[in-house]
């Protein structure tokens, strides 16, 4: 199966921005609540996804029934047995929110790339262009 070059840039970029983002979570937050039993501690794995209390993760979707329409979905999850409320469920996924937009210029400049709610979530949205093909 064939990949665009460009479009393996761009996930490689978009994965590294989101690894930065769950460090940043994790050093910050990271010890808010008791990790899930079977989770490997922070940095135990190669892929923070992986690890430690939070996943953060992007998820393409094309927008079906979205008012935002195609982009990428913030997957955002604790790793814990604990009872997280809503109210602290939410402002962990703002916090999370907030790193990204601060974040989505410097991994992706000229871009015009932005974060937007849309619905429970957030979402990555704009130029996903891969650019023009030269012969």
């Amino acid at each position: 199966m064939y990949i665009h070059p460009k479009l393996v840039e761009f996930t490689g970029t978009l994965e590294a921005m989101f690894h930065e983002v769950d460090t940043a979570l994790e050093e910050h937050w990271g010890g808010a609540f008791t990790l899930h039993p079977n989770r490997p501690g922070p940095g135990l794995t190669e892929n923070p996804e992986m690890d430690g209390l939070f996943e953060i993760a992007p998820d393409f979707t094309p927008g079906l029934g979205s008012q935002a329409g195609r982009g990428y979905i913030v997957g955002f999850r604790l790793a814990t047995l604990e009872r997280v409320s809503p109210e602290q469920f939410e402002f962990l996924m703002e916090e999370a929110a907030e790193i990204l937009r601060k974040k989505l210029p410097v991994f992706f400049p000229g871009r015009k790339l932005s974060l937007v709610r849309d619905g429970k979530r957030f979402k990555i949205i704009g130029d996903f262009s891969l650019g023009a093909v030269h012969e």
